[in-house]
C-alpha cells in the first residue's frame, strides 16, 4: 500500500474511533446527567435488541402470568446491557485510535484497549501517545460504570414511589380494579366533592410519572411486583374515574379533579409521544367501533348501574353522558392503548 494512502487510512480510522467514543460518551451523559428528556438512539438500539429476545420468549408463553414473569426481567437486563454496550463501543473506538497512532497490529490494539478499559494492566507496551490514550480510556471506562451505578438508586426510588400509588389504588378500587368501584369508594361519605386531598396526591403522581418516565425511559418497562398491577393501568384507572365523574355523575366538577385529569392526560400523552414518533400524526376516529351496542357502551352502562347502587346521583340523559364520556376518554385513549401494548399491561374496564 502506498505510504500516503496508508497514512490517510490511519487518519480516517483514528477519526472514526474518536467519533465512536464521543457518541458513546454523549449517549451516557444524555441518559443520566442531562435533566431533560431526549431520545438517545444508541440506547434505543440496545433496548430494542434486548426486547426482541424477550418478545420471542414471551410469544411461547401460554398465559399472561407466564408472559408477565418473562417480561419482568426485560427492564433489569436491558439496564445492565446498556453499560456493556457502551464499554464495547468505547473499546472498539479506542482500538481504532491505538492503531491510528501506530501501536501495532489490530489484535495488539484490541488487547491494549480491553486491558486499559477494564484497568487490567495486562499490556504495558505502548508509546507516549499510546500511554495518554490508555489512561484516558481507563478513566472513561470507570466514568461510564459510575454513571450507571450512581443513578440506580434514583431509578429504584422513582419505581418505589410509583408502585406505592399503584398498590394503594388496588386497595381502593377492588380486584380487578375498576373506575366504578374507585368512584364508589370516593363517595364513602355520600359526596364526591370533598376528596381534593386524594386527587391532589394523584396529580402529584402524574407529574412525577411524566418527568421520570421520559428522562429515564427504562422505568416504563419495570413491571409491578404483582402480575395484576401496572402503572399504565393505574393511570388509566384514575383518568377513567375522573371521566365517569364528569360524564355520568350529576353535579359540579371539583376543581382539583379537573387539574388531576389535565395532569394525567399530559403525562400519558407525553410518555406516549416520547416512545412513538408518530403519536398524534393521524386523526383518531372517535366513533369507530363504539356504537350503542358495543362492549364499550355495555361497560359504561354497567358502571352507571354500580354507581347508582352506591348512592350517586347520575345524569338523566344516559346517551348524552355516554357521548361526553367517549369525548373525554378520547383525550388519553390512544396513549393508554399504546402504552398498554408497549408494556404488556393488563386490560382495564370502567365497570365491573
Amino acid at each position: 500500500m502506498p505510504p500516503l494512502l496508508f497514512l490517510a487510512l490511519r487518519i480516517l480510522t483514528g477519526l472514526g474511533g474518536a467519533m465512536l467514543v464521543v457518541v458513546t460518551l454523549s449517549a451516557a451523559i444524555r441518559s443520566f446527567v442531562l435533566p431533560r428528556n431526549e431520545v438517545v438512539r444508541l440506547n434505543v438500539w440496545v433496548f430494542m435488541g434486548v426486547r426482541l429476545v424477550f418478545d420471542v420468549a414471551a410469544r411461547f408463553a401460554n398465559s399472561y402470568e407466564r408472559r408477565d414473569r418473562i417480561m419482568a426481567h426485560y427492564a433489569p437486563v436491558a439496564l445492565v446491557a446498556l453499560p456493556v454496550a457502551w464499554e464495547a463501543l468505547v473499546s472498539v473506538g479506542y482500538t481504532g485510535l491505538y492503531w491510528a497512532v501506530g501501536e501495532g497490529t489490530w489484535l495488539h490494539c484490541y488487547q491494549l484497549s480491553g486491558s486499559s478499559l477494564l484497568t487490567l494492566g495486562t499490556i504495558d507496551d505502548f508509546s507516549l501517545v499510546g500511554g495518554i490514550l490508555t489512561y484516558s480510556e481507563a478513566t472513561l471506562g470507570l466514568l461510564l460504570l459510575t454513571l450507571l451505578l450512581s443513578y440506580l438508586p434514583t431509578i429504584y426510588q422513582a419505581f418505589a414511589r410509583r408502585e406505592t400509588t399503584v398498590a394503594l389504588l388496588e386497595l381502593r378500587a377492588g380486584t380487578p380494579p375498576t373506575a366504578a368501584c374507585l368512584l364508589g369508594w370516593l363517595n364513602h361519605d355520600g359526596s364526591v366533592q370533598n376528596d381534593d386531598q386524594q386527587w391532589a396526591a394523584w396529580e402529584q403522581w402524574f407529574v412525577e410519572i411524566e418527568e421520570s418516565h421520559t428522562s429515564l425511559p427504562i422505568l416504563s418497562f419495570f413491571r409491578s411486583p404483582q402480575p395484576g398491577r401496572s402503572w399504565v393501568m393505574a393511570g388509566g384507572l384514575i383518568l377513567d374515574t375522573a371521566t365517569l365523574l364528569f360524564a355520568a355523575v350529576d353535579g359540579p366538577r371539583p376543581r382539583q379533579v379537573e387539574m388531576t385529569f389535565k395532569a394525567g392526560c399530559l403525562a400519558l400523552n407525553r410518555v406516549y409521544r416520547f416512545f412513538d414518533a408518530k403519536a398524534g400524526a393521524e386523526p383518531v376516529d372517535l366513533m369507530a367501533g363504539e356504537g350503542a351496542e358495543t362492549p364499550g357502551r355495555a361497560d359504561f352502562d354497567e358502571a352507571c348501574r354500580l354507581l347508582a347502587d352506591k348512592g350517586l346521583r347520575l345524569c338523566a340523559d344516559r346517551n348524552a353522558a355516554w357521548a361526553h364520556y367517549r369525548e373525554l376518554r378520547s383525550r388519553y385513549r390512544p396513549a393508554l392503548e399504546f402504552l398498554s401494548r408497549l408494556t404488556m399491561a393488563p386490560s382495564l374496564r370502567p365497570g365491573a
